[in-house]
């Protein structure tokens, strides 16, 4: 019997091998800490911290990105918003974001995503078109849309409990 010999195929040349790979040795967890839920912009608001390290989010950084979510989900109803957002407050590496993500009409989201140097929320401002979360905000998503779905959409009972459930679903910790 043969041993099969595994190769590799050659990568596309889009593919960045040395920078891909000087990425994941750079990676690491950053601490996510939640902040309960708020109200904001007519919305209902679950808050999370994100935490790079050597930096903090306390109650003064939710409170301007409070702040810049209401003005933003002021305007939700346009936007065919269902009136509940998740709002996450980035202290990172390179500078500070805010993301607003919130479920409108359709089964679809809405997330605007606001950038800014470190320690400086009054410079915060709309991020690029086509900005998307990096992968730590991403992980809180992706456990957002899990909890939506199963608290909201198949939860059942009253929607003032599947609410409260959705509100208590957070993740906390260190995510990658």
């Amino acid at each position: 019997m043969s041993i099969p010999t595994h190769r590799t195929a050659p990568l596309p040349a889009a593919v960045d091998a040395d920078a891909l790979l000087a990425l994941a040795g750079a990676h690491h967890t950053r601490a996510a800490r939640a902040f309960g839920t708020r109200t904001a912009g007519g919305h209902l608001v679950k808050v999370y911290g994100l935490q790079a390290p050597g930096r903090e989010v306390g109650e003064a950084e939710v409170a301007g990105a409070l702040r810049i979510a209401a003005a933003h989900l002021e305007l939700g109803p346009l936007r065919g918003s269902l009136g509940l957002a998740v709002l996450i407050v980035h202290a990172g590496g390179d500078g500070d974001y805010v993301l607003v993500h919130d479920w409108i009409e359709g089964h679809m989201s809405d997330l605007a995503v606001f950038t800014g140097p470190a320690g400086e929320p009054e410079r915060l401002r709309p991020g690029r078109t086509g900005l998307a979360p990096c992968v730590w905000e991403a992980a809180l998503l992706a456990h957002e849309r899990e909890a939506f779905s199963r608290h909201v959409l198949s939860g059942s009972g009253p929607l003032a409990d599947r609410l409260a459930a959705w509100g208590a679903d957070v993740l906390e910790g260190e995510v990658g």
